[in-house]
Parts: C-alpha cells; sequence; structure tokens
C-alpha cells in the first residue's frame, strides 16, 4: 500500500483489562490512532458497555413519514444530532471478575478523520487542563481569563469559553471525574506523553506471571492469542513472565498505527527528535537499576554485565542525539553555468528489528533511536526469552515524549518474523542473532525488495604472540572469553597461539579458577548461567565432540554444581588443549600461518593481536580480513561513533551497524539539480509580427513568457532565421521590440557542444519544435 493511499481503520485488538475505565480508555485511545471516535452506546456499569464509532455516515431518521396533504409541520430536527449509523460495533463483558473486549462489528462506512479537531470531542480538556480550571475558578478568574491562560501553554486548545462554564458547572455540581475527562487531542513531541498516569500500574504487571503486553498505536494491550511462551529464569527455573505469540491482526494494527504516525513524524524538525532522545537517555540512567535487575532475572547474566548491557545501550542513545550532523546533506554550487546541485536525506518510512536475547537492552537501542531519529516509525520485535527490558524502554520512550504510533512492539516468534519480512509497508527490517536466522531473514526480506542489515555469526579470534605481556594478555582473554557466559557476539571463542603455549596454559587455568559462577544476582560472581537448558547441552555436546577428536581437557565446567541454585542452566569455564585446524581452538607455527587460518574461516566479525611489536600490529592490521581489528584489545567493537563493521559471512545485508552507516541505512538518499535565472523586468509578451499574420482578422498567436519582465529579454535563440519545411523564413520581431537571438545561450547541433541540462528540454537543434505548420504561426511551440 502506498504511503499517500487511505487506509483502512482496525478495529482496537481483543483482550482482557482490570476494569471498565481501563477498557473504555483503550478503545478510545486506539480508535484515535485509526482516524474514528468512539461513544459509549449502551451500559450497564457493573455488567456490559456497548461501545460505537461516533464518525461518518448520515444522519439516522426517526421521524415518521409526513403526509404532506395533512398540512403537519415536520420536526426541525436539531443541528447537535450526531451521526449514528456506523456499523462499528465493541462489547465489553464482566467475566470472572475482568472486562473483556470483543469485537461485534469491525467495519465503518466512512473515511478516518485526517484531523482530529474535526471531531467535536477534540474540544474536550485534559486532564491537566481541568485541574488548572479548577484551581483558577477558584482564585476568581473568569472562563475568558482562564481560556487565555491555557492557550499560553496550549495554543492548539479549540475549547471555547462555553466549554469552561460546563467544565465549572461540573465542578459545582461535584460530578466531574478527572479520569473520565480524558482527552481526545493525541499527544505532540512538545507535550510529550510524561504526565502521571492515572492508573498506579498497568493490568499487565498486577498478574502473576505478568503477560508482557504489545505496544500498538501508543497503547499497551494485551495480545487476543491464546498462545503464550514462559519466560524463565535461568538461575532458578522460575517463571517470570508470559509472551505472547501475537496474531498477524496484532502486526497488521502496529503497522498501520506507525504507518499513520510516519506523517506527521516525519516532518517534525529534527531538534525535536532530538530532544526526545536526550530525554530518553536520561530516563534510561534514571531506570538503570530496574533494567539491569530485569535483564538479570530473565536472561541470567551478571548484574555487573546487566550494567554494562544498559551503559553500551545509553552511548547509543546519546549517539542519535547528534545525528542532525550526520545528516547534513552535501551542496555543490555552480556545477554547471548557473546550476547548483545538492544531496538530502530522508527518511524510509516504517521500518522493523527483530531482536535476540543476548543483550536485551543495547540490541533494541541498536536499533530504533537512530531509525526514529532520522524520521522513520519502527516495529520491534523483542526476544521471546528475554523481553522485559524492550517493554520497559518503550515505557521510557513514551514518557519521554515519543509520539504516538512512532514505536511499536509485537511479541512473537517464526509467523511474526516471516510477516515483517513479507509485509510491503516495512521498508527495512534490522535483525542481531545466530547466523540459519539471519540468513534466512536477508533471503526472505531482500526478496520483498527490503533493506536489510543482519549481524550474524560472531566468530571472534585472537593471536597470542610469544612477546606480549603475559598478565596483561591473559586478564583480557578471561574478560572476553567468559564474560556473559560467553553469550555475546565479540566473545573471544577461538585463541591461537604463535609458537609454544605451554608457558601460557597454566597461567591461564590459575587465572580462570578464579572465577566465581553463580546467579547473577549474587555478588561477587562473575559468571551466570546459559539462557536455556538446550544451549547447556549443546555446549557440553560440543566440548565432549573435541575430546573424542583427541583435544585435551585441561579445564571442565560442565558439572559444576550452584549452592542454591541446582537447577541452574550453569556452564563453568571449560579450556582445551592439543587442538587442529578444524577445531575451534588451534595453535600456529608463524604469524603468516595465524593470518592465513583467521581469514580461511567464513566468519569476519572480529579478530585481535597481542604483542609489543608495532611492526608485527601494523602487518595484521592490513592483512587480516575480520571487520573489526584489536591491537592488544580483546574485544575490538567500537564506540557508535563509528560503525559496527562485522564483514563477511559475519553480516549480511546492505549497510552496516550505527555511525554513519546506521544513519544511511535508514534514510534514503536525493539528488537536487537547480536552475535559477534573474530576468529583470515584467509583463512582456513576444508576438509574432503582424505582418505574417493572416489577413481575415485571425489575433496573431503569442509566446507567453510570464518570467521575461523588459523589453531587453532574452529568449535564448540562436541568431538565426528560423524556418517551416519549406524554407519560408519566420522573423521575430514586433511594433519595435527586438527580441535579440544569444548563440551562447543554446549551441547548435553543427559545432558539437553539449547543452547540459538545457538541451534536454529543447526538442530540435533550433530551439522550435518542428511542428510549424505555415507563415502564420498558427501551431508556434516553444520549448524552454
Amino acid at each position: 500500500m502506498d504511503l499517500g493511499e487511505t487506509p483502512q481503520m482496525l478495529p482496537p485488538p481483543p483482550g482482557s483489562f482490570i476494569d471498565r475505565e481501563e477498557l473504555i480508555q483503550h478503545v478510545g485511545e486506539f480508535s484515535l490512532s485509526q482516524g474514528y471516535v468512539v461513544t459509549i452506546k449502551q451500559s450497564k456499569k457493573e455488567k456490559v458497555v456497548v461501545l460505537g464509532c461516533d464518525r461518518g455516515g448520515v444522519y439516522r431518521d426517526r421521524r415518521k413519514p409526513v403526509d404532506e396533504t395533512s398540512g403537519e409541520h415536520a420536526r426541525k430536527r436539531k443541528s447537535g444530532s450526531r451521526l449514528t449509523n456506523c456499523p462499528f460495533e465493541l462489547v465489553g463483558k464482566k467475566e470472572d471478575g475482568l472486562w473483556v473486549l470483543i469485537v461485534k462489528n469491525g467495519s465503518h462506512n466512512h473515511e478516518p478523520m485526517k484531523d482530529i479537531s474535526e471531531h467535536p470531542s477534540a474540544r474536550r480538556f485534559n486532564e491537566k487542563e481541568v485541574v488548572l480550571i479548577k484551581e483558577m475558578t477558584e482564585a476568581g478568574l473568569k472562563p475568558r481569563q482562564i481560556l487565555k491562560r491555557l492557550r499560553q501553554t496550549n495554543p492548539e486548545l479549540l475549547s471555547t469559553p462555553k466549554h469552561v462554564y460546563n467544565v465549572k458547572a461540573k465542578l459545582r455540581q461535584g460530578n466531574l471525574t478527572v479520569r473520565r475527562l480524558k482527552t481526545l487531542r493525541p499527544p505532540t513531541a512538545t507535550e510529550g506523553n510524561s504526565e502521571p498516569s492515572t492508573s498506579s500500574e498497568p493490568s499487565w504487571r498486577k498478574r502473576y506471571p505478568p503477560r508482557v503486553p504489545n505496544l500498538i498505536g501508543g497503547r499497551f494491550i494485551d495480545s487476543q492469542s491464546s498462545t503464550y511462551i514462559d519466560v524463565i529464569n535461568p538461575a532458578t527455573q522460575q517463571v517470570v513472565a508470559q509472551v505472547p505469540l501475537s496474531t498477524g491482526e496484532e502486526l497488521k494494527a502496529a503497522i498501520f498505527a506507525a504507518k499513520r504516525a510516519f506523517t506527521s513524524w516525519r516532518n517534525m524538525p529534527v531538534i525535536t527528535r532530538q530532544r526526545i532522545m536526550f530525554k530518553l537517555q536520561e530516563l534510561i540512567r534514571r531506570d538503570i537499576d530496574k533494567l539491569a535487575s530485569n535483564i538479570t532475572t530473565e536472561q541470567g547474566k551478571t548484574l555487573k554485565d546487566a550494567f554494562n548491557d544498559v551503559s553500551r545501550g545509553i552511548e547509543l542513545v546519546e549517539h542519535a542525539c547528534g545525528v542532525a550532523n550526520l545528516h547534513m546533506g552535501e551542496f555543490f554550487s555552480n556545477v554547471s553555468n548557473g546550476i547548483d546541485t545538492f544531496n538530502i536525506r530522508g527518511p524510509l518510512g516504517v521500518c522493523a528489528g527483530i531482536c535476540s536475547f543476548n543483550f536485551p537492552a543495547m540490541i533494541p537501542l541498536l536499533m530504533f533511536p537512530i531509525a526514529v531519529t532520522c524520521g522513520n516509525t519502527f516495529i520491534l520485535k523483542p526476544s521471546e526469552r528475554a523481553p522485559g527490558a524492550c517493554v520497559h524502554l518503550a515505557e521510557l520512550a513514551m514518557e519521554a515524549g515519543l509520539p504516538y504510533g512512532v514505536l511499536n512492539i509485537v511479541h512473537g516468534a517464526n509467523d511474526i518474523i516471516d510477516a515483517i519480512c513479507d509485509d510491503d509497508d516495512i521498508k527495512a527490517v534490522s535483525y542481531v542473532g545466530s547466523d540459519a536466522p539471519g540468513m534466512y531473514i536477508h533471503a526472505r526480506a531482500s526478496a520483498n525488495s527490503k533493506r536489510v542489515q543482519t549481524n550474524v555469526g560472531a566468530k571472534s579470534h585472537a593471536v597470542i604472540m610469544p612477546d606480549a605481556n603475559i598478565d596483561a594478555t591473559l586478564s583480557a582473554l578471561v574478560s572476553a572469553g567468559f564474560g556473559s557466559a560467553v553469550q555475546r557476539c565479540t566473545a573471544i571463542s577461538t585463541i591461537i597461539f604463535v609458537g609454544d603455549s605451554m608457558s601460557w596454559e597454566h597461567k591461564l587455568v590459575e587465572h580462570i579458577m578464579t572465577l566465581k559462577v553463580d546467579a547473577g544476582t549474587e555478588p561477587g560472581v562473575d559468571i551466570g548461567p546459559v539462557i536455556s537448558k538446550q544451549v547447556k547441552e549443546r555446549i557440553s555436546r560440543v566440548i565432549q565432540a573435541f575430546v573424542d577428536n583427541g583435544s585435551r581437557l585441561l579445564l571442565d565446567g560442565r558439572k559444576i554444581a550452584v549452592p542454591k541454585y541446582e537447577l541452574g542452566n550453569f556452564v563453568g569455564p571449560t579450556i582445551l588443549t592439543d587442538v587442529t585446524e578444524n577445531m575451534d581452538c588451534y595453535k600456529a607455527g608463524s604469524l603468516d600461518e595465524a593470518i592465513r587460518i583467521i581469514n580461511r574461516n567464513k566468519h569476519g566479525n572480529g579478530a585481535s593481536i597481542f604483542t609489543s611489536s608495532p611492526a608485527t600490529a601494523r602487518k595484521f592490521q592490513f592483512e587480516i580480513e575480520s571487520g573489526q581489528v584489536g591491537v592488544n584489545v580483546a574485544i575490538p567493537a567500537p564506540l557508535p561513533l563509528f560503525s559496527f563493521t562485522g564483514s563477511k559471512a559475519s553480516f549480511t545485508g546492505d549497510i552496516n551497524f550505527f555511525g554513519k552507516a546506521g544513519l544511511q541505512f535508514y534514510t534514503h538518499a536525493k539528488t537536487v539539480t537547480q536552475q535559477w535565472k534573474d530576468f529583470s523586468s515584467s509583463g512582456v509578451s513576444s508576438v509574432v509580427n503582424p505582418n505574417d499574420a493572416p489577413s481575415d482578422g485571425v489575433e496573431p498567436h503569442t509566446l507567453h513568457s510570464m518570467d521575461f519582465i523588459s523589453n531587453d529579454v532574452s529568449l535564448g535563440l540562436q541568431m538565426r532565421d528560423y524556418s517551416n519545411g519549406e524554407g519560408a523564413s519566420l522573423p521575430l520581431h514586433h511594433e519595435g521590440v527586438s527580441l535579440p537571438m544569444h548563440s551562447k545561450d543554446f549551441a547548435s547541433s553543427d559545432d558539437g557542444e553539449s547543452l547540459g541540462e538545457q538541451s534536454r528540454d529543447i526538442q530540435h537543434s533550433d530551439g522550435i519544435s518542428p511542428t510549424i505548420a505555415g507563415l502564420d504561426g498558427s501551431q508556434w511551440t516553444l520549448h524552454f
């Protein structure tokens, strides 16, 4: 569907709610994102509520037919009658203590509103304004004075003094509740969404285990799917949340909301978008403890690693704060005679991100901050194994002022991934994860003409030279090799010793033996559990395969026991030696051999060398084929100022993540070539000599040139006579008005000079279309 096409309005996804007010609020806010307004048609407060559309169709005619012969007069209809015959209808029923929303008829018989101000309900005051009205009324201000002050903070306020009188009347009667006066005006970025919620905690958090909601059109809503996946604490095997396998209709609703928000969001000044990112990074810092705790609970990594995860994400948001400098185009003045050329970058539209479990905070922040700051809207699919951090970050983004629909979250598994890759409205897809899913996503999304970037196959090597500093190198290797329980893309999975490794092995074992394996929440822990039982079993099978192939096991962590957490997915540090090149750890006789071993590997995420020799490091830097190179640095992952440049099979797609490349991925380039000529006079029209006009009184044809303003104007024609096909001359003059012909403006085809851009507008080398019929000039066609 094209962006200019009128989208279909969707009904709110069904779900369960704590109370009636929450259900009505959910329906009302979702309907606004779709372009219609919902009203209560029927209500039994403790049992059922029927909701209908308050926009569209024609007036329902309740009048009885009138016999004109009887002389009876038809009753005049009030001008304020509502439009009531739209077939849209929702029903909310109370069942087992919860309010359940059912879509009885989700169709409409009218177009969506382009502007919410078209509807009278847009004149309602929001919660904050009602409180201010009450305070200013008590202070003795009159309605017009109150309205004037309210418009100082909200210039777009549509209410009139009559509405202020109505609010004052309800306040006096004591039947006005602030919660029921929820405004229908969608929040702007300057207002933000930071007003405190009327509910102390969302309903999905009140359940146990909590069911993680989707975020669609600015509203966190329960999925209507009946299938959920348990989120399990890797250290205790306790179910800490449930993730829905969302339906295709819910993804369509999220895409619709994102598409609807795109037009206004792309037109918002980039400085305004940057301010929202500044606020977001401030809020993430405020809630870093909550985020880290959630990551440790769902993913298992230590609190220290979880803090590093969030801190790395903050750096990515800070990078998005400075996107204006990267967003600037290029300008070249006077590339040709009076012609300027420049390029600009614009947003793509709706983009999507698919996340893996290993960095629950950093990976989402790798994607949506830079995407939305460039003017796109975004659909985020978190990992079903660790979704909590994504949802929390989305809450913070809404609090920072991100307008409804700009960021949406849809949970799910393979079906949702397929739908994201197939949907025509999604223009770009980002993915971080393992090889097979990444290759599948790249192939499927590319086949549907989307931009794709996937970071996969995180294979990183380290080369240890004999002259390396032993203590510094071992400390770096232990941290890079065993941090985050080796569940990160930059982990050193392969070490190549150049020369003798015996002196290194014993000291490496000594360093590793000091590491503490425990639950991530325990003090002093270095290694937490892996994400699942299946991953633990796979690691054990790989270790056994090495042993069966002749490797020597210096340290075996497969049978480690952790007190109080006997059910946890723990794997202790493991060291294998005496391996061959077809395994994952091997030796090399020289630097050249080590480089050849790494370059033969299909992956190229990163490679590091530890040495005291600048010449050795320089040789390694230039000859290695990995995308990221470290010299005495175990994890060569760059700051967001630079792009993450994994290569070979470690990256598939168009353009890399973050840095300048990240901005280029989420924007498209447009080159503009323009020419403006300054003509100095006004109101002159060039006519054919009347002597050449027919004598029957027919008016001569005029060559209109509204931009040519003086008698000294040049039409840019060559100094030559123009003739028709029979060789008759066509002089261009009239009553003393001369039309000088400048040969420098348009070169003839005889001299072979190029006319550049101008020549493309001239159909004939003489500047005039060869469709001239005769001397009367009756079919002049002059092209500029």
